[in-house]
């Protein structure tokens, strides 16, 4: 079970397709807390090398994991509760992320369905032919991490809601879940 800070910072995390971005702007919504598309983040050569159906490489990623984590550390360190999409796929990337309050929320999915989400999804940079890519540099939280797990399937609103039932969480505005 992960444990839940008062102003915690979510990182809404899996590949590509997962649902991260649908999921992590119910969450925001419901709880009224900050929320940013990790993806916005990505300097220009990323977005571009990705719609052209290159991978990124380790030293792609730094610095985007960079400015994720100070828009992490920001808001742990003056006490306001966000939430963040980052495909976080290996553990050295979620080391960068990862600081008192940050709580990581793995949506895992089949290949299949994950698939078959991308197949239909339009005007997105991360072509489907990636996804393979995905899940083999994946590596699922463990239990030394603060995590949880969602497996996707459920509607985004479903999951979202099981995201605020397991950890408790309340609204930033009410102070109800």
């Amino acid at each position: 079970m992960a444990k839940t800070a008062q102003h915690p910072v979510l990182v809404i995390m899996g590949v590509s397709g997962s649902g991260k971005s649908t999921v992590a702007g119910l969450l925001a919504g419901r709880l009224g807390w900050d929320f940013v598309e990790g993806d916005d983040l990505h300097p220009a050569s990323n977005v571009t090398k990705m719609h052209e159906g290159r991978a990124l490489t380790d030293e792609d990623r730094w610095p985007w994991l960079e400015i994720i984590a100070g828009w992490i550390q920001r808001h742990t360190g003056s006490g306001v509760p966000g939430v963040v999409t980052c495909s976080a796929l290996k553990k050295r990337y979620r080391d960068v992320l990862r600081g008192e309050g940050v709580v990581f929320v793995f949506l895992d999915g089949s290949r299949d369905r994950i698939s078959d989400r991308l197949a239909s999804r339009h005007s997105h940079f991360m072509p489907p032919a990636l996804l393979e890519s995905q899940f083999d540099a994946l590596e699922a939280p463990t239990e030394d991490e603060n995590a949880i797990t969602v497996r996707v399937g459920a509607t985004p609103a479903e999951e979202a809601q099981e995201i605020i039932d397991r950890l408790q969480l309340l609204s930033a505005s009410t102070g109800r879940p």
